[in-house]
């Protein structure tokens, strides 16, 4: 009797395998406990090989200090909150939707406005041998100053699998870091993002302000809220469809698996309104 209840447990466990995958998904946490100053968790763990996520709240008076890590490269993705990134003789100003990479500097100075409290990510790539030969090829203003933009301010581009209702922006070009780039997608429903594959590289999706979704991956859905961070199985045929007066919002993650595998970024077009 044991080894059948065991022989229907593999079997169960294979049939579900098989059946297709699920997609990844974690709430950030954007409510705070009272007298809580900063607040920090891993978000997605392990998704994806070199690559790690954590959200970061911080509130109060004091500034947060981040330094450099040898062998990484990091960006700030900041969501929600206002305040100011000081590095070494310059300060920044943060409003939510805005990324930064401090590049070459060693140590930065995050601060909150007043009353207020700033959510961000920040996403850590560990450099391989060959990203280590590839930034030596890049622009060196893209390497070696701070690289600061608010979204709404990133050139916009477009794409076949996209509607013309839909704005899409590019907010971190490739040649920056290597095998990375990030951009947005912003429309309202009714409206998709057509299916598509790219088994080249990762994606992470992040959802902005207001964003109310549902995003599929071959036999798989999963609602996507705002403030919410889901991992596209890799190689997985997946799209995204927003409901009448709902807002579709997100950043796009894309950390390639190699540098040829960049050549996806040519479907993007860049748009005649820039």
């Amino acid at each position: 009797m044991k080894k059948q209840i065991i022989i229907i447990l593999f079997l169960s466990t294979l049939v579900s395998t098989l059946c297709g995958q699920e997609i990844p998904i974690e709430n950030l946490k954007t409510q705070l406990h009272t007298n809580t100053r900063h607040y920090s968790k891993t978000i997605l763990e392990n998704e994806i090989k070199g690559i790690n996520v954590e959200h970061i709240a911080i509130t109060g008076e004091n500034a947060t200090l981040d330094y450099a890590k040898e062998g990484y490269k990091i960006i700030y993705l900041f969501v929600k909150g206002e305040g100011n990134v000081i590095i070494e003789n310059d300060t920044y100003e943060i409003v939510p939707e805005t990324i930064l990479l401090p590049n070459i500097a060693k140590t930065i100075a995050i601060k909150t406005s007043k009353n207020d409290t700033l959510h961000y990510l920040k996403v850590s790539s560990k450099l391989t041998a060959q990203d280590l030969l590839d930034l030596k090829e890049f622009p060196i203003e893209n390497t070696q100053k701070v690289y600061y933009a608010k979204f709404t301010d990133c050139k916009s581009y477009t794409e076949p699998i996209k509607s013309p209702n839909t704005t899409s922006r590019t907010i971190l070009p490739n040649k920056y870091i290597p095998r990375i780039a990030m951009g947005t997608v912003q429309t309202k429903g009714p409206d998709k993002v057509g299916a598509h594959e790219h088994p080249m590289l990762e994606q992470l999706f992040l959802g902005l302000s207001k964003n109310n979704c549902v995003v599929y991956a071959d036999d798989a859905k999963v609602d996507f809220p705002q403030y919410s961070v889901l991992h596209i199985p890799l190689g997985s045929s997946h799209s995204v469809s927003v409901e009448k007066d709902e807002v579709m919002y997100y950043v796009w993650m894309d950390f390639f698996r190699d540098k040829k595998g960049e050549e996806w970024l040519n479907t993007h077009k860049e748009s005649d309104d820039n």
